[in-house]
């Protein structure tokens, strides 16, 4: 690196000596490394340096605080042996990578061409938000694993519900390929491929091969040669054309409907499906030797119900980039927004939004009066008891039981409604205090506090 890159560090090792040694050398090969605290919130590259005997909840503990920072980065580094389960375990607490700084060659290198890529990494997801919006840390992971698989040149299965933006996922990875020249990308979806005239669309076809082939046709696999190849809704793929179209993939070769000649043509293939593949090949729906082909590298869109946080992010971009619509939105739309269902996901969203923007007419805000009629809440369901009250009821119950009183249990759910109301709008404390109606101060405070045990409702 040819000027001093900031990167942040925990330590929760005691061997001093040692670990002053390997901060000396990385700040050599360019590194500007100044010292965290647990529980400061830290954004950005990271490393934690920890050994054998490290408090491995904390270090699990303080992991999961970074990562709710986004665009946080950590590289978990043991200046010792490291047991193997406790390298699984920083894995799943969010850290990138773990490896024993004595056990790899040249770990100057490793760490500083780590960090390297994830700047270029975190530059590509930047610009990958503009199209596809989200704020919400589930969001960004999926974006990073899409510039991660579009990096490389593995073949990519996109799997996830209709709706949640898989044509558009494809199109991004074909755009961040790096491969020199690339031609187009070429998208079949199979829900539309004719039975009979299926093999035609993909491989294309000889004058006079079939009824009404009057003249030569080049099929999907040629077009798609030296480019992407995106078959969308790949298990409605007839069974007939799985065979053939794997001899493409795996040799690429190829024969149009009504010849002889063997054709070549090299493509990088994406596919997307709603549908669960593997449940496909046990039922011999789908074939086992296109399952494991197709699946190289496998990225799940999530649903718009698991990524909530989202949902104002996505409505915000939908009427100001799609609708040119400038004037601020009444929080009570977004309130209709948050509490709404999508069983179309972010396509129905998008809907939605259209229709709210067709109706707002003039220079003011849009209010709950844009909204049409038919889209309305059910206003005798929202009067109803709520379902969750029993939860509540229960909740309440199970702290009663353990002896707390009005005072305690009040605590208890004013301390897990702040939570809740943080981790919906993605650590975003303004936010989170307007929908609680309280001062940003109280939730600062509470960010502050770390309490050493905190009971649930369960």
């Amino acid at each position: 690196m040819t000027t001093p890159c900031p990167v942040w560090f925990l330590a929760f090792t005691r061997q001093r000596s040692r670990l002053a040694d390997i901060i000396i050398q990385l700040e050599k090969a360019g590194l500007d490394l100044h010292a965290q605290r647990p529980h400061d919130g830290a954004g950005g590259a990271g490393i934690v340096f920890l050994d054998a005997q490290a408090p491995l909840p904390e270090v699990e503990e303080s992991l999961a605080e970074v990562r709710r920072t986004p665009e946080a980065n950590v590289l978990a580094v043991s200046v010792g042996p490291l047991p193997t389960p406790s390298t699984w375990a920083l894995l799943r607490s969010g850290a990138a990578d773990v490896f024993s700084w004595f056990d790899v060659h040249n770990p100057v290198e490793i760490i500083t061409s780590r960090l390297r890529y994830w700047q270029e990494l975190d530059a590509r997801v930047a610009d990958l938000q503009q199209r596809l919006v989200g704020r919400s840390q589930r969001w960004r992971d999926t974006l990073r694993q899409v510039v991660d698989m579009a990096l490389s040149n593995c073949q990519v299965l996109i799997t996830g519900e209709s709706g949640t933006g898989k044509e558009l996922v494809a199109k991004e990875i074909h755009r961040f390929d790096p491969r020199p020249g690339k031609r187009d990308c070429v998208v079949v979806d199979c829900t539309n491929l004719i039975p009979g005239l299926s093999g035609s669309e993909l491989f294309g076809h000889e004058k006079g091969a079939f009824t009404n082939a009057i003249s030569t046709r080049d099929g999907a696999v040629a077009l798609a040669d030296e480019g992407t190849l995106f078959l969308d809704e790949l298990g409605e793929l007839p069974l007939a054309l799985q065979a053939e179209f794997l001899r493409a993939l795996q040799e690429g070769t190829y024969k149009r409907v009504g010849s002889n000649t063997w054709r070549q043509a090299h493509f990088r293939l994406v596919s997307a499906t709603n549908r669960d593949l593997l449940a496909e090949v046990h039922k011999g729906a789908f074939r086992q030797d296109l399952y494991y082909r197709v699946s190289g590298w496998t990225c799940h869109l999530p649903p718009l119900r698991e990524r909530q946080e989202d949902i104002v992010p996505l409505a915000e971009h939908f009427f100001q980039q799609q609708h040119g619509i400038q004037q601020p939105v009444d929080r009570q739309v977004y309130d209709f927004l948050l509490l709404r269902d999508y069983p179309g996901n972010v396509r129905e969203l998008q809907q939605l939004i259209t229709r709210i923007a067709s109706k707002h007419q003039g220079e003011g805000p849009i209010t709950i009066g844009d909204i049409p009629r038919s889209d309305w809440p059910d206003f005798a369901q929202l009067s109803a008891p709520a379902p969750a009250s029993d939860e509540l009821e229960a909740g309440v119950t199970h702290l009663l039981h353990q002896g707390l009183g009005l005072k305690e249990i009040k605590d208890q759910v004013t301390e897990v409604a702040k939570e809740v109301a943080i981790r919906h709008e993605s650590g975003n404390l303004q936010l989170a205090a307007l929908r609680l109606r309280c001062s940003e101060r109280i939730l600062q405070m509470h960010r502050r506090e770390e309490p050493k045990e905190r009971l649930r409702l369960d």
